[in-house]
């Protein structure tokens, strides 16, 4: 009983994890659309980093376009590091699970 109960508790755990699980190919997705707005890493819960981009965001419009040079340098940057911040979010979820 107590191993049944186990086993579902790791099936249960597997598939809430796979249901919250990010995706390098989404993230990579919102990067290349809407990277100057920071949606890949409100994706991936970056969301200090993420209103900072889209803080440049606004400020390009301001600066005459002058703010959208660090960001699309930043925006750059984030294409290589995509898979690092997709691999720590989802180890994160994964260690949010108690798999006794």
């Amino acid at each position: 009983m107590a191993d049944e109960r186990a086993a579902l508790a790791s099936a249960r755990a597997h598939m809430v994890y796979d249901a919250n699980k990010k995706s390098a190919g989404v993230a990579y997705l919102l990067c290349i659309i809407f990277g100057g707005l920071g949606a890949h890493r409100f994706y991936l819960g970056a969301t200090g980093t993420a209103v900072a981009q889209l803080v440049l965001w606004f400020l390009g419009w301001v600066t005459v376009f002058l703010a959208w040079i660090p960001l699309g340098i930043w925006v750059l940057v984030d294409l290589f590091l995509i898979p690092g911040m997709v691999r720590e979010k989802n180890m994160a979820i994964a260690d949010s699970f108690s798999f006794d």
